[in-house]
């Protein structure tokens, strides 16, 4: 996933915005929590674009679309 990255010597393999020690993860969180683009790259990570929290978000959805559902039926 391009601006992603995934290193298992940083954070165990969890995925980081590439070139950072940043983890999806934590932006995503900041995301849920109503904090805006501008606030995360104003308050939380200066270092970061708003193209790497799109990232993240294009990355979770690219996770979330690739999962393969099972769903069990209901047994009366």
């Amino acid at each position: 996933m391009n601006g992603i990255a995934v290193d298992p010597q940083i954070h165990f393999g969890k995925p980081c915005i590439a070139g950072t020690r940043i983890k999806v993860q934590d932006i995503l969180e900041l995301l849920s929590e109503g904090i805006s683009f501008q606030d995360i790259t104003q308050d939380y990570y200066p270092e970061l674009a708003p193209e790497d929290i799109q990232a993240c978000l294009q990355y979770a959805i690219a996770l979330i679309a690739s999962e393969d559902i099972q769903l069990a039926s209901a047994s009366a």
